[in-house]
């Protein structure tokens, strides 16, 4: 794989066809995949390569958003790309390129376009100029109006194994019980976990969700207490983000100072790193209640490190509930309900006799 996506983890076969497509691009391509699996980092290399080819040092003016035919467009805020945007896109989408053949829109949080925006867009979708390419990054195609996926190439990133994700941490440097266990909590979600890997308390995170199914009960006291619990849990690991963004304002600021744009997208990776943490915790708590239904089936169970007597505290039939149930919570809380109300919810229902 090209110097491009050298340092991607995983995506392997997408990558190749994005390097492929380089040559001919098409006019739209609508990147779809879950959270944290290295979507919008894919995006900012292709983009890179669109506009400059082997040239490194402008892939790099791209990659930090200082180029300036690779337009950003985000969200005004903390809430929709809106008409008046995707109307100053259109009109720029019109003018020729700065420096090159070649101008790039980025929306990499394509999923905040509301039905005016994508309306707004319709035509300059439809009918490109020459010079024009649209990256829209989302998790799903249903998080964008029809109109606006229809007319795009859509390429769908999946999770990635463990086991590749773990190599790629070890391969940049990261310790490989680290990385080993980075990988394991992030759930196939490379972005995630090259945060979680620069943390030294990476394990307690796993350690607290491992330790719901011993502590659920029927009072629902408790089930706050423990929603409470998991949400601290996080902080840790957020905490790794929130240095990496400090590092980019202090550089940003060398350079000329820092946006308010800036500070509202670093606090919407924040939530989304959350999102994704609670997710990846509630995975791991669904994984638990596999391996009591499997140890009892008699099937292999994915998480050794589980005493035996923690795998007949329920039945097989109830355990499979609380996964279909733990899926729920995991529904609720990607569709932006508040994380520890689903959460109190989840465990109260979980702490039910059976």
């Amino acid at each position: 794989m090209g110097h491009l996506f050298g340092d991607v983890i995983g995506h392997t076969a997408v990558c190749a066809v994005l390097e492929r497509d380089m040559a001919a691009p098409a006019h739209a391509y609508l990147f779809t995949g879950p959270l944290g699996v290295g979507k919008a980092t894919v995006a900012r290399r292709f983009a890179a390569g669109l506009l400059c080819g082997d040239d490194a040092q402008c892939g790099r003016r791209v990659m930090r958003g200082l180029h300036p035919d690779a337009v950003l467009v985000e969200p005004d805020g903390r809430s929709a790309i809106t008409v008046d945007q995707a109307r100053n896109t259109v009109a720029l989408a019109s003018l020729a390129p700065v420096e090159g053949s070649r101008k790039v829109f980025l929306f990499e949080e394509g999923g905040a376009m509301n039905d005016e925006a994508a309306n707004a867009l319709l035509k300059t979708l439809e009918e490109p100029s020459q010079s024009t390419i649209f990256i829209v990054v989302a998790e799903s195609e249903d998080d964008l109006p029809d109109t606006v996926a229809s007319r795009c190439r859509t390429v769908v990133f999946g999770r990635v194994p463990e086991s590749e994700v773990g190599a790629g941490l070890v391969s940049a440097g990261i310790d490989p019980e680290r990385a080993e266990e980075a990988a394991r909590i992030s759930g196939g979600r490379p972005g995630l976990a090259i945060a979680l890997a620069t943390r030294a308390d990476v394990a307690g995170f796993r350690n607290v969700w491992m330790s719901v199914p011993l502590r659920l009960s029927e009072h629902p006291g408790d089930a706050y207490r423990l929603a409470d619990e998991v949400a601290v849990a996080a902080d840790p690991l957020l905490a790794a983000l929130k240095a990496r963004q400090a590092e980019d304002l202090e550089s940003l600021e060398a350079e000329g100072g820092v946006s308010k744009a800036v500070e509202q997208r670093h606090q919407r990776e924040i939530r989304r790193a959350a999102i994704a943490l609670h997710v990846s915790g509630l995975e791991i708590l669904a994984g638990f209640f596999r391996d009591v239904a499997a140890a009892q089936l008699g099937s292999p169970v994915r998480n050794p490190d589980i005493p035996a007597p923690a795998l007949t505290r329920v039945s097989p039939r109830r355990a499979v509930r609380n996964a279909d149930r733990i899926l729920e919570a995991i529904e609720s809380i990607e569709a932006n309900q508040r994380p520890q109300l689903a959460l109190a919810a989840l465990f109260s229902d979980l702490g039910e006799p059976e």
